[in-house]
Order: C-alpha cells, then sequence, then structure tokens
C-alpha cells in the first residue's frame, strides 16, 4: 500500500498483476464481460483462468460493456477516505471502449471535492498497464498531480504495442472477417500481426508460423532498441505456453526489466487465446 498524496485509478484493460497493482497502490476499476445473458465483473468474479476455461466451452465469443460512472466515483471516494489529495485516471483507449467517458463524468462529478485528471491512454493491455506503473511509481516519488498527468500523457505518445495472434477464431465469431478467410488463415497456419497506433488496433503485417511471428517481435524490440532507445519492456500473453522461451529471445536483446502480464478477458475476448505481444517506451 501507498502513502502517496497522489494516487492512480485505471481500468481492468491494463492486464497487470494483482501483485504489482497491490505493490503500488493502484485503484483498478473493473470492465464488465457477458457470456450470453451472464454478466460478470472482470478481475472480481471472473479470473483470468477462468475466462480462458470458459471462452473454451462457450459457443460463442464473450462480449465487454464499459463500467458505469458510478464505479470510478466509488473508486476516487475510496482513495479520498485513504488521504488521496489528488487522482489521476488512466484508462484504455477511447477509440475502443466507452470506459474513458465513465471516468470523465464521475471526475467531473467530483470536482468540488478531489482535483481528479483523466488521461486516455490511447493504448490497451500492458501498455496501458505500463503506463500506470510508471505514473504509481512517479506518485511514491513524491510528483505532484500536473507532472504526473504530463508523465501520462507523454508515455502515451512514446508506448508501441505489437502482438501476435495465434488464431483468427475470435476475429471470425466477432465477424471482423469471414469464415472462409479463417479457414484459409488456419490451413496455411498464418498468424496474423497487430499493432496499437493512433489508439486503435490496426494489421501489422503476418507471419506464415508461430516461431516467426514471436521473431518479428523480437526483431520490433532489437530495432526500437537501437534506434531511438526503448524502456520499460513488457510482455502481454493469453495463457500461452510459450512466455518463458520469448522471455529469453528477449533477453538477448534488451538488458532492462522485463514485464509480463496475463491477457485478461477485456482484451481476450477479441483477440484469442494464445496472442503474444509487446509493450514499450520509445525514447
Amino acid at each position: 500500500m501507498t502513502s502517496s498524496a497522489v494516487r492512480i485509478i485505471t481500468d481492468s484493460a491494463c492486464d497487470l498483476p494483482d501483485s504489482v497493482v497491490q505493490s503500488l497502490g493502484i485503484e483498478v476499476v473493473p470492465l464488465f464481460i457477458r457470456f450470453g445473458e451472464d454478466e460478470l465483473i472482470d478481475r472480481e468474479q471472473l479470473t483470468t483462468a477462468q475466462f480462458w476455461q470458459r471462452c473454451s466451452i462457450e459457443p460463442d465469443l464473450p462480449s465487454t460493456a464499459a463500467p458505469s460512472p458510478g464505479r470510478f466515483e466509488d473508486a476516487v471516494r475510496k482513495l479520498q477516505s485513504e488521504g488521496a489529495t489528488g487522482v489521476v485516471i488512466i484508462n484504455l483507449s477511447g477509440e475502443l471502449s466507452g470506459t474513458i467517458a465513465a471516468a470523465r463524468l464521475a471526475a467531473e462529478k467530483m470536482k468540488t471535492s478531489l482535483d481528479v485528471r483523466v488521461v486516455d491512454s490511447r493504448t490497451v493491455t500492458m501498455g496501458l498497464g505500463a503506463i500506470v506503473v510508471a505514473c504509481a511509481r512517479a506518485a511514491q516519488e513524491g510528483k505532484n498531480i500536473d507532472e504526473i498527468e504530463a508523465l501520462a500523457q507523454d508515455l502515451s505518445r512514446r508506448c508501441k504495442v505489437w502482438g501476435a495472434l495465434d488464431t483468427l477464431e475470435n476475429l471470425k465469431k466477432g465477424g471482423r472477417i469471414g469464415g472462409a478467410k479463417a479457414m484459409l488463415a488456419s490451413v496455411l497456419s498464418i498468424k496474423p500481426i497487430i499493432e496499437v497506433r493512433d489508439g486503435v488496433v490496426q494489421e501489422g503485417g503476418k507471419q506464415r508460423t508461430r516461431s516467426r511471428a514471436l521473431a518479428f517481435l523480437v526483431d520490433k524490440v532489437r530495432e526500437a532498441s537501437a534506434n531511438p532507445g526503448i524502456s520499460q519492456l513488457s510482455i502481454l500473453n493469453a495463457d500461452c505456453s510459450d512466455v518463458k522461451a520469448f522471455i529469453t529471445q528477449l533477453e538477448a536483446v534488451y538488458s532492462g526489466e522485463i514485464m509480463v502480464g496475463d491477457i485478461g478477458a477485456v482484451v481476450g475476448a477479441h483477440a484469442g487465446r494464445g496472442t503474444i505481444g509487446v509493450a514499450f517506451f520509445e525514447n
């Protein structure tokens, strides 16, 4: 738990490990996950492991829904009761979810009783997570709310997220691509590469095998490390068995701390099991 005067709130698309959230005193407001008529609160009523287990038996894709402004209000009041003099809320990209709109409504409602700032990370999963961690650490170091808000905005501009999907099944189920295209990709074992750019998920290329997809991600880290240089490398993975091998590959091109996050329900509903990726800040 932190005694910092400025505190950080984020949402459950951050994919941060619970140990990191607790040690830095970060407050996580959950999104909702729906399997048919069944609505569950992410991370509270549904762990990441339970989510993947459920996905393997459900015929249809889960959907996600943004939290209410009231959930953000409750989180702000909790931190205020713990002595916070200001709160910075950092959310997943507003291009991908209505979550930030709920946060802004809550901030507006709370403005007479506490200084609450809302920042659009323009990213998701461990890209968002890394920004949140950096800001929580800055808060613990005693930085003021203006400095922390500026840091979040700066990091959001410098954050890169690349991922390799293992299957097109989720995109097919979600109606993003046709069944024939998904089947062809499966037969050819094509692994689509995605990039989070300008706040949205964009196609970043295709690789013929899983090993080539991982090599592509390692190359992205190697290139960025050489120029302009990077910091805070993170791995994001959706129930993957090859994470340790991937870490070993990345350690050959990056000597700093590598943070590992499990892709949870919010991102996993769209990306699918087996997705693996990297997030980092360019210098």
